[in-house]
């Protein structure tokens, strides 16, 4: 029973986390047009949450093996909520820049997936891919379900009430965590829930797939969050009504919800690599039609291949990790992979929006994500495929 209310607190986390991270876009073109802003200005708030998001990330990691699982979830929905909600009394780019961009980052950063994801392998050790992938699958299905109902909200009220009811959501989430999150705060807890075996972050970081793993995350999140921050405003830049993008946006989420359970049994049967590889190739794929094609059948095309791909190497950073390194220091690990993850998706954000700004189109930024992504590809490929730590 303890686990299963695990599993249904971590889903619910990863839920509104996913959809109050994805509200920037959904709302890019009308705050901009709004206010007379650039893209960029925007862009610049999406880029520095993900940089202080991931700072937190990795310092979440190392806490979730240490502390009270019920104190870093609670506290970090609270201060995203606070974060996120004020964004709808935004009036100057600054606003954006503190609220989203430091207060609602240093929140949704405490509850990441790091933390998550050591809080899940503790409860399900045997089926670890799995169990993650379920939970994790939250972020995805946030684009079928919080987005498009954001989405109504936008078409009817605007964007101040779309940041209004995700902040107001976090507040209400916070019951569920208090009720359902196990604390793990005992020691005798701790040393039961995981064993010591596995290597130390220094010492994870003299090896060639730790740095081969961070290359391939760093991509992976510059892929995710340039499309994440911009396709909804790509589509309607294609002649696409803002309700029927922020759609296929929840359609891509659909999708995702697939391609990750897919990934997380996959990864369990075989390991992480092949579900990784074929991630990037699908990427490279759709990349290469959207510079080839941009009519709404080749956008609805990327929307639903690219959601297979979505997050898909979330749920699969513990198994890297635990097959790779071990368990004595899966969160901090894994919360330096995640780090990674997050400034390369700031990076995509804010680049993109850059790109858009200086030649009034996407094309540029698709060529540079596709190469990146033939990289990962590649990388991945060379990426060790003996489970060394392995299932525990």
């Amino acid at each position: 029973m303890r686990a299963a209310t695990v599993l249904a607190a971590g889903f619910l986390i990863t839920l509104f986390g996913g959809g109050s991270r994805f509200v920037i876009g959904l709302t890019l073109k009308p705050v901009v047009e709004e206010f007379g802003w650039q893209r960029g200005d925007l862009g610049l708030a999406a880029g520095v949450y993900f940089v202080i998001t991931a700072i937190c990330t990795f310092y979440a990691g190392k806490l979730a093996d240490r502390m009270s699982m019920r104190l870093l979830l609670g506290s970090g929905l609270v201060v995203s909520g606070i974060g996120v909600g004020l964004m709808g009394f935004m009036s100057a780019p600054w606003h954006a820049l503190l609220l989203y961009g430091i207060i609602f980052a240093v929140g949704n950063g405490a509850v990441s997936t790091p933390p998550v994801s050591v809080m899940v392998t503790r409860a399900f050790p045997g089926r670890t891919g799995l169990a993650n992938s379920f939970v994790l699958s939250g972020i995805t299905i946030s684009q079928l379900v919080i987005i498009a109902a954001l989405s109504l909200v936008l078409a009817a009220a605007g964007w101040r009430s779309v940041f209004f009811g995700i902040g107001l959501a976090h507040f209400v989430l916070i019951a569920i965590v208090i009720w359902f999150v196990p604390a793990h705060g005992a020691p005798a807890a701790r040393a039961a829930a995981r064993p010591r075996e596995g290597m130390a972050l220094s010492q994870a970081a003299r090896t060639r797939q730790f740095w081969l793993l961070a290359a391939i995350f760093a991509i992976c999140g510059m892929d995710d969050f340039f499309v994440a921050t911009h396709i909804v405003a790509f589509a309607q830049d294609r002649g696409l009504t803002p309700l029927l993008a922020g759609n296929l946006f929840a359609i891509m989420g659909l999708f995702g919800f697939i391609g990750v359970m897919i990934a997380g049994q996959w990864g369990d049967r075989a390991g992480p690599v092949w579900p990784t590889a074929l991630t990037f190739l699908l990427r490279v794929l759709v990349f290469v039609l959207l510079l080839v094609d941009q009519s709404v059948i080749s956008i609805t095309i990327f929307c639903v291949v690219f959601g297979l791909t979505f997050l898909v190497t979330a749920p699969l950073t513990v198994l890297f990790v635990r097959d790779a390194f071990g368990m004595a220091h899966l969160g901090a690990i894994s919360g330096i992979l995640t780090m990674v993850h997050m400034i390369f998706a700031g990076l995509g954000a804010w680049a993109g929006a850059e790109i858009f700004d200086a030649t009034g189109r996407y094309d540029v930024a698709f060529v540079i994500v596709g190469a990146a992504s033939f990289v990962a590809l590649v990388l991945t490929l060379c990426l060790n495929r003996p489970r060394v730590g392995g299932a525990v």
